[in-house]
């Protein structure tokens, strides 16, 4: 097989391995590396083979391309996999990383593994603990007690993002919510910068920047204080529409609200408010959205601020803890969900918007009125637009302190503690005298204990006293350490920063080498990524700017998320059964075909679904260009340069033809980055030599040369085996084909002499008729009606009139 071959080749010539160059204009590919599971799949396969074009593209354009390659080694699936197998978790883990790379240089990806990465080896993992101190210095790390997501499958906490539709992003177990003293990364103090700055990323896909605005979720409004009657208590409340507060009937606390026991005690109402308190609290978050909403009076009241009137207080099942206050003001007359709850439990309903035209009657209105209007009922506001209102209402309320301007927040601080072993020790020591204290950076990496055995259910880091048992480093005194690891998004939040220069041994990156490579020019990896990783890093990124570390304030200038891979219209993957393995496909037919397959089945943002008679399709078309490059391969032996002036006929169409699809080619990579019609280009190219060997006595050699040149050069990204072994055994070159320069286009090759005219009859297709391009219309009308497939439709009919759009199209349009 020529595969290994060349493989051994390129890697024993170092040919990707690049470094710094002022002089050559930069550009860093990068794809999301990969989590070591112990294989690569064909959704692995699509996203490597798709940087893989545009690295190889862009080198041969002349620029200097940064392609490395690593590994998201820490976390939940390794362990896991370890303690199933009774291995040690590194020990599962590296093994896997052997693997995994030994099946990425198989299938031919150009990486510069001397810049390889592993986030679970100390090297990495000092310069984590280092980026934890510097969020830790800068005041965005801290230790509090808060309700947190607990997952019983992985016994640890999830951050907010990781929790989906009430479950686990890994394990799918219902999560729970239990109150717990955890590290967090105070994300929300960069809120705006990661929403307003989404507007500075053109080269992001929509739906991406859609994603992660709709989860920072920002909100303007009012916080409103409803004092409550008879305590020395405050219910605060955010709101967007301040101009309804007169239209409040009752407030619903969230069950876990902390007023609420306080709010009970005495009452007759007590023991039914903590039954069903406990009820809903045992109801995942997901489904409550779905359920009938409920609630119980507490009979207590607080006092609305705007017009003092006594309001009742219910606990309810639709307000939840996470998001705002905990607290709800209903307006049942101007909120759907207020006004379902309140028809159910015969609560009043007041309109305090009117439409600008008409009337709302109270008593029958089946939908809440949510569109603006005009203020009634509102006291000093009556008559005023609702959209003025807002802000009028916000300066009564400051005025009167009983409320403020407020901005709200879906985004919440980040929640980087975890209950198990295989992670980045969090670099904390808890000292009794000195409180918590943060570990000196000459005493990093804080090193994972290698004696902790793995065990069923999960190892902490508390499991091992050895590692537990430390000095203070502000006394000196007897102090425990951190056991807490950090999430691992916290590893990946920075890794592309350390492919700029991994052999650092004095800091996290080379500043030099990071101006130098940085941002990231374009970013291949999957959607599910938009809410955690992607966000993380940009949050990362601006933490390091503000500290002077970097100059930029995105990592990412384009971002490109590419489709699944398919089979029988379900996402591959173990559980389902429908897993292809790589190494099978590149035993059979190599990696060519099997790189070439996953990039011509489907538009690269598009789901592709697997098809053995496509890979074979994929087969076919390289071993055509096989066999035209050994057939051809003594006559461009003696080519001579091409002289397009003494073509014929024939042969100025052939070589139109191959600049034309060196046009397209071209054009579908670096613009419109449809690598799918690239191929096909490609494959209708070899039809067009083909068919010019087949139809000719003789060949051209120059022209034959040209033909097969381009072809394996414009090929060179997708099936870079082939295209290097036939550089050098049909083309006779020396150096490596992925060194060459791309093929430069000439324009006079795409002049055309003739063009292809559509014959219609009252607009419906007749004929089509091959003409001079400079023929005038008058010949042109001739030569259309005067076509035997276009007599009969004219024939004994009156002619109207000829529309004629020179180039394209004659139209007659008879009676």
């Amino acid at each position: 097989m020529i595969e290994p071959r060349w493989q051994e080749a390129w890697a024993r010539s170092e040919l990707y391995r690049v470094v710094e160059d002022p002089g050559r204009p930069k550009y860093y590919n990068l794809e999301m590396f990969p989590y070591p599971s112990g294989d690569l799949h064909m959704g692995h396969v699509r996203n490597y083979s798709l940087g893989d074009v545009m690295t190889r593209y862009y080198r041969m354009k002349g620029y200097n391309v940064l392609h490395p390659m690593g590994w998201d080694a820490f976390g939940l699936p390794a362990e896991n996999a370890a303690i199933q197998r009774n291995v040690p978790a590194a020990q599962w883990t590296w093994s896997n990383i052997d693997r995994m790379r030994a099946q990425l240089k198989r299938l031919g990806f150009s990486y510069d593994w001397e810049r390889e990465v592993a986030t679970c080896a100390p090297d990495y993992y000092r310069w984590t603990q280092w980026f934890f101190l510097l969020l830790h210095r800068r005041g965005l790390a801290y230790r509090g007690k808060a309700r947190v997501n607990w997952c019983p499958g992985c016994r640890t906490v999830l951050a907010n993002e990781q929790v989906e539709g009430g479950r686990c992003w890994r394990c799918h177990s219902e999560v729970e919510k239990q109150e717990r003293e955890q590290w967090f990364f105070r994300i929300t103090a960069y809120a705006d910068r990661l929403l307003d700055d989404l507007s500075r990323l053109d080269g992001w896909p929509e739906r991406v920047k859609a994603m992660q605005a709709n989860w920072i979720g920002r909100s303007e409004g009012a916080e409103v204080d409803f004092q409550v009657e008879g305590l020395d208590e405050t219910i605060s409340v955010f709101t967007t529409r301040p101009d309804t507060l007169w239209g409040v009937t009752y407030m619903v606390l969230a069950p876990d609200h902390r007023l609420v026991e306080p709010l009970i005690q005495g009452r007759p109402e007590a023991e039914a408010v903590r039954r069903f308190a406990e009820r809903v609290r045992a109801t995942p978050e997901r489904e409550r959205e779905h359920v009938e909403k409920e609630g119980v009076p507490t009979g207590a009241f607080c006092i609305n601020p705007v017009n003092g009137e006594r309001v009742p207080i219910w606990v309810g099942n639709y307000v939840v803890s996470e998001y705002g206050t905990g607290a709800v003001m209903a307006v049942p007359a101007h909120d759907p969900r207020d006004l379902e709850f309140a028809r159910a439990y015969g609560l009043p309903v007041r309109v305090v918007i009117r439409p600008p035209q008409g009337e709302l009657d109270e008593a029958t209105l089946s939908e809440a009125y949510v569109d603006p209007g005009v203020m009634v009922r509102s006291g000093p506001f009556d008559g005023t637009p609702s959209q003025e209102g807002k802000a009028q209402v916000i300066a009564y309320l400051e005025e009167r302190g009983v409320g403020r301007k407020t901005v709200n927040y879906r985004l919440r601080d980040w929640l980087i503690s975890r209950q198990r072993y295989w992670g980045a020790p969090i670099p904390m020591v808890h000292c009794p005298h000195c409180g918590t204290v943060p570990v000196p950076e000459e005493q990093l990496p804080v090193l994972l204990p290698a004696s902790l055995t793995d065990r069923a259910g999960g190892t902490s880091l508390a499991d091992d006293p050895d590692f537990v048992r430390t000095t203070c480093p502000s006394c000196g005194g007897p102090a425990r350490r951190e056991t807490d690891t950090m999430d691992t998004f916290m590893c990946s939040s920075w890794y592309y920063l350390r492919f700029t220069s991994p052999k650092e041994a004095d800091a996290p990156f080379s500043r030099a080498a990071v101006d130098y490579w940085m941002p990231v020019d374009r970013y291949t990896g999957g959607i599910e990524h938009a809410i955690m990783h992607l966000l993380y890093s940009r949050f990362f990124t601006k933490v390091l700017c503000d500290a002077g570390l970097v100059s930029f304030q995105e990592p990412f200038t384009r971002l490109f998320t590419q489709g699944m891979v398919t089979l029988g219209g379900s996402a591959m993957s173990k559980s389902r059964g429908n897993v292809v393995d790589p190494d099978e496909i590149v035993g059979k037919y190599g990696a060519d075909t099997a790189r070439l397959f996953i990039l011509f089945a489907a538009p690269p943002e598009n789901d592709l679904e697997w098809s053995e008679a496509g890979v074979e399709g994929a087969s076919r078309f390289l071993q055509r260009v096989w066999r035209l490059a050994a057939e051809w391969a003594p006559v461009v032996e003696r080519a001579s340069r091409l002289d397009a002036s003494v073509l014929d006929r024939n042969e100025r169409d052939v070589h139109r033809t191959i600049h034309e699809t060196l046009r397209k080619v071209t054009g579908d990579i670096e613009e419109r980055f449809s690598l799918n019609t690239s191929i096909s280009a490609l494959m209708s190219l070899v039809n067009r030599l083909y068919q010019y060997k087949e139809e000719t006595p003789a060949v051209r050699p120059e022209l034959a040369r040209e033909g097969l040149e381009t072809l394996v050069l414009m090929l060179a990204p997708f099936a870079p085996h082939l295209a290097e072994e036939l550089w050098h055994e049909a083309l006779g070159r020396e150096g490596s084909v992925h060194q060459a320069s791309w093929p430069e286009l000439d324009p006079s090759a795409l002049e055309r002499e003739e063009v292809e005219v559509v014959v219609q009859v009252n607009g419906k297709l007749r004929d089509r008729l091959v003409v001079p391009v400079d023929v005038d219309e008058a010949t042109l009308r001739e030569q259309a009606t005067a076509l035997p497939r276009v007599q009969p439709f004219i024939d004994g009919r009156q002619v109207q009139r000829v529309i004629v759009v020179p180039g394209r199209l004659v139209n007659v349009v008879v009676k």
